[in-house]
């Protein structure tokens, strides 16, 4: 069973985000502040979790959280300020969003930069350890999800309504064939290094 809050004296925003390791797209971050009563029983990192619970999860997520917001950085921005600032600026943007200001935040992973004056907590594999982080990442991933998919429909060849901009075989094979959109990483390796980008 994951953990409701850190500290019990504090109203917390648990932030995650999706999409680093992608070849195109956004980096989505979300940030959520749940009651401090709340329970789940199927709530866990949205890894571990089938494309289908991830969507009622949202819908539970959203319904009952005090406060929830999403948020991303262009695949623009990550070339110019790299994958790692582009994450911590899409979490900073959802962090805005909330329409309520916690008192801590709770951040998935070992690094951040620090938002404002509110002090933060880094924790290693935290969306599977506190429902804040892990409510973030289900809201981060299946908003991304839906964004690649819809993009799908602008460039099928790429296969993004399943693979949502991940470095699968066919995704690879479509930059190889029809090169790439305006919505690709350029500073990632699309293809291997022995192969030219046209």
């Amino acid at each position: 069973m994951l953990k409701a809050y850190y500290s019990k004296a504090t109203l917390e925003a648990g932030c995650d985000e999706a999409g680093r390791g992608c070849l195109a797209g956004p980096v989505m971050a979300a940030a959520v502040i749940l009651p401090q009563d709340y329970r789940h029983k199927l709530l866990t990192d949205s890894k571990l979790l089938t494309k289908k619970q991830r969507q009622e999860l949202r819908l539970e997520i959203e319904q009952n959280a005090l406060s929830w917001s999403v948020a991303l950085a262009t695949q623009l921005e990550i070339d110019q300020i790299n994958i790692l600032n582009a994450s911590f600026l899409a979490m900073h943007r959802a962090i805005d969003g909330l329409n309520r200001q916690p008192e801590q935040l709770l951040i998935d992973g070992n690094r951040f930069n620090k938002y404002q004056n509110i002090p933060h907590r880094c924790i290693v594999k935290g969306d599977s350890k506190y429902f804040s982080i892990a409510a973030a990442s289900v809201l981060a991933k299946t908003h991304r999800d839906e964004l690649m998919e819809n993009l799908a429909g602008r460039h099928p060849e790429y296969h993004w309504n399943t693979n949502v901009g991940y470095p699968t075989r066919a995704h690879r094979q479509a930059i190889e064939y029809f090169g790439v959109t305006p919505f690709h990483r350029r500073s990632f390796q699309l293809l291997p290094a022995q192969l030219e980008l046209f």
